[in-house]
């Protein structure tokens, strides 16, 4: 290689690295990311705080899936929190020491007051933190944080990259069938008689996620069925609403469950001899979707590719 060449080389890549190290990824434990899986994506995670019998458990920190899960079949008293504003301001402070600007992306505001909590700290960040609200959580949130580090490797700025990605936000869909009515029930989501009548039927809900905004999609009578229902309302949005037949080069599909692996690596199986030739991550579900709908559920995601 000519000496003039590869000096060019060389310089490329240096000033690709130095944007990659001026502008961080950071979001929340929401996303399913690790502690240990935030390192190798190259992001930072802020573990949620969760208050178990009056006591603070920070997931990911002193709370694992298997305590939480314990925990919820014991009967113990589980509610999400925020995180303190210190635990958030003192995280991006320690970033900036190192980077010129953060990209925060949190979980979905229409579920948790944490996001706009974030957008009222920033302001006092004179725009180095620019705080995305684009409606996702679980496996769709950690999509967004990879689409932001691939935005960085663009040379986006912080701002460039936030309003990319708000303005993506609808491009997602989640469906989450759960084998459960009772935590529903105990977070008083449904009423006594309804959970009573979905359990004498053995019915199966089947839950959707688009926007902010957590809602019924439809009655499954049994899991095969609602396997099947999740499965065709994911080919219908990448068909109708996400640019056409379901291609991997347009497409993302995500996968998650609450507890039972097991299960969820079974469906993972069946969705991909449905969807051929694309790669399909799957998590945990998030915890503080978790502890509304308890163990047993299974969810499929899909999203539209960013275009850059």
């Amino acid at each position: 290689m000519p000496v003039r060449q590869a000096f060019e080389c060389v310089q490329e890549l240096a000033e690709r690295n130095s944007n990659m190290s001026n502008i961080a990824v950071v979001t929340d434990s929401n996303s399913g990311i690790t502690q240990a899986a935030a390192k190798e994506l190259g992001v930072y995670v802020l573990p949620m705080p969760f208050m178990i019998n009056e006591e603070t458990f920070y997931e990911d920190i002193s709370l694992t899936q298997e305590q939480f899960y314990e925990k919820l079949a014991s009967g113990a008293d589980i509610c999400t929190s925020q995180p303190s504003p210190e635990s958030v301001t003192k995280l991006w402070d320690s970033i900036l020491k190192d980077y010129d600007e953060i990209v925060y992306i949190p979980m979905s505001s229409g579920l948790s007051g944490s996001c706009q909590s974030a957008l009222m700290l920033a302001e006092d960040y004179k725009g180095r933190v620019q705080v995305v609200n684009n409606q996702r959580i679980s496996v769709t949130q950690r999509q967004s944080c990879l689409d932001a580090r691939l935005l960085v490797s663009k040379g986006m700025n912080a701002k460039e990259i936030k309003d990319l990605l708000e303005a993506d936000k609808f491009n997602s869909s989640i469906y989450i069938m759960l084998d459960t009515l009772y935590y529903l029930k105990k977070g008083g989501r449904i009423t006594p008689a309804a959970a009573a009548i979905g359990t004498l039927l053995k019915l199966k809900p089947v839950l959707q996620i688009q926007g902010d905004k957590l809602d019924a999609f439809a009655k499954a009578r049994t899991t095969t069925q609602g396997k099947n229902i999740m499965i065709n309302a994911v080919r219908n949005d990448m068909e109708n609403r996400f640019g056409g037949a379901p291609d991997p080069e347009k497409h993302w599909i995500s996968m998650a469950y609450t507890y039972n692996r097991e299960a969820g690596e079974a469906f993972r199986e069946e969705v991909g001899k449905q969807f051929p030739g694309f790669e399909i991550h799957m998590d945990p579900l998030s915890l503080s979707v978790a502890c509304h709908i308890g163990p047993g559920a299974l969810a499929v995601t899909c999203s539209k590719k960013i275009e850059v």
